[in-house]
């Protein structure tokens, strides 16, 4: 909007997607750390017993009852509104992120209503996992269909592009690339809020391979390895946004936090992501970036699939881990919150260094 607005008038300085970086971030992150604290607040008189802790976490996890949730509520707030101002309105690319921001924020939304107002303490108090992943299905069949249409012409519709030489052409398959891509994007991010300031730490390393991705897809030539995307400019606001209300929502929280993200957030920046790895054509960057997200998703699915195996064939479950996903694990052998998140968050940058070198090299 501003963007537009000022390059009416000849300040071509507005053109510069890193402009458009710098105002979607400072406006976002302002907005999370301005109204963070009466947000907490009134989170706290709506839900009054805020989140109910789940059964199957630690003991020590007991003494956060009480905490509020659905802080992705300001956090994709100020996202939309550091992205509207400026990213430029006819770039469709902007768009499709911030529907995808939408839709599984209000997926989750649902999810945390029902588990506020249920005050259950039962793994299974909000959405089924059925309903969940049918409802999620629906969605990346429209981002995946909205996607493909911003691809330039030399591209093959409905492909994946292996950096920029190889090009697979996919068919219908295309579209569950992109279920796996967008919707295990957001369980991973979905499973991995789950200590205090976790997500927002191992998210920001990913976010910079993504802006480093979108530069080098908007440069001819900056990245052999990347696929030139003219339309892809449309997402430095977008980007810019993500980054600064999601660090001014650590802010926040951070141990002890004052709010939950709950599903709104943790579910809307995860088919965020999903879906500008797939507008970038870098979605096997992405997995790598996201490689801590990708083994805390998968320790829950080894457990639950061992567990039902085991239990199936001698009569008793057995796990292997002391409990899942991985950072309760860790919790369970004595390590502090704060160290799992710290050393989490070491392990997401030495990630997302290795999807940076493949970028540029590989």
């Amino acid at each position: 909007m501003l963007t537009d607005y000022f390059l009416d008038y000849g300040l071509s300085f507005f053109a510069s997607g890193w402009t458009q970086f710098a105002g979607g971030f400072f406006i976002a992150f302002m907005i999370v750390l301005m109204f963070g604290r009466p947000f907490v607040r009134a989170m706290h008189l709506l839900q009054k017993r805020g989140q109910p802790i789940s059964e199957n976490v630690p003991e020590a996890h007991r003494q956060k009852a009480g905490t509020p949730t659905m802080g992705g509520i300001l956090i994709i707030a100020a996202i939309l509104v550091g992205s509207l101002l400026f990213m430029p309105i006819y770039n469709p690319t902007g768009w499709i992120a911030l529907v995808a921001l939408l839709m599984f924020g209000g997926l989750g939304f649902i999810d945390d209503y029902k588990k506020v107002t249920s005050q259950s303490k039962k793994a299974s108090n909000g959405l089924s996992p059925l309903t969940r992943l049918v409802v999620e299905g629906i969605f990346v069949v429209i981002l995946a269909y909205l996607i493909n249409k911003t691809m330039p012409p030399y591209i093959p519709e409905y492909s994946l592009a292996i950096g920029a030489g190889i090009i697979l052409p996919l068919g219908l398959l295309y579209y569950v690339f992109a279920y796996f891509v967008i919707c295990g994007s957001a369980n991973a991010t979905n499973i991995t809020d789950g200590l205090d300031g976790m997500l927002s730490k191992l998210y920001m390393p990913v976010l910079v391979v993504l802006v480093v991705a979108l530069y080098g897809a908007t440069r001819i030539g900056f990245m052999d390895t990347v696929m030139f995307l003219p339309t892809a400019s449309g997402l430095y606001a977008v980007l810019g946004a993500a980054f600064g209300a999601v660090i001014g929502f650590l802010w926040y929280n951070s141990k002890p936090a004052s709010i939950f993200m709950g599903d709104v957030g943790s579910l809307a920046l995860g088919g965020f992501m999903g879906t500008v790895a797939m507008l970038l054509k870098s979605e096997i960057i992405m997995g790598v970036a996201a490689g801590m997200m990708v083994l805390i998703l998968l320790s829950s699915f080894i457990q639950t699939m061992y567990f039902k195996a085991t239990r199936k064939i001698t009569g008793t479950g057995r796990r292997v881990f002391l409990r899942a996903p991985l950072h309760h694990h860790f919790e369970e052998l004595g390590w502090t919150e704060t160290k799992i998140v710290e050393r989490f968050f070491i392990i997401s940058i030495l990630f997302s260094g290795l999807a940076l070198v493949l970028l540029k090299f590989a």
